[in-house]
């Protein structure tokens, strides 16, 4: 994985990322021609698997690092990032 660019976010919703708010995350990283990466704590997940993101535990509060592989998926990395800043529709 070679991050061509990144945003560190910080989950804001109660409920933390969840099984929805993971299924929303997904379903935007899949849009992407690459590859999309959650990172926490030195782990890291593939954004289009919910499972994989659940894994990471993020709380409320929790911070996260939202990374793409390929600068043609600025457009996917924005929209998430508005995702998790909106605190996922919640």
């Amino acid at each position: 994985m070679k991050p061509v660019q990144s945003r560190t976010l910080r989950i804001v919703n109660e409920l933390g990322l969840h099984a929805r708010s993971a299924a929303k995350l997904a379903k935007l990283a899949g849009e992407a021609s690459g590859g999309v990466w959650i990172l926490k704590n030195g782990n890291s997940a593939d954004a289009t698997s919910i499972l994989d993101i659940l894994t990471l535990a993020c709380p409320k509060d929790a911070e996260i690092t939202v990374s793409i592989e390929d600068e043609v998926d600025m457009k996917t990395l924005e929209r998430i990032a508005a995702l998790v800043r909106s605190g996922f529709g919640e």
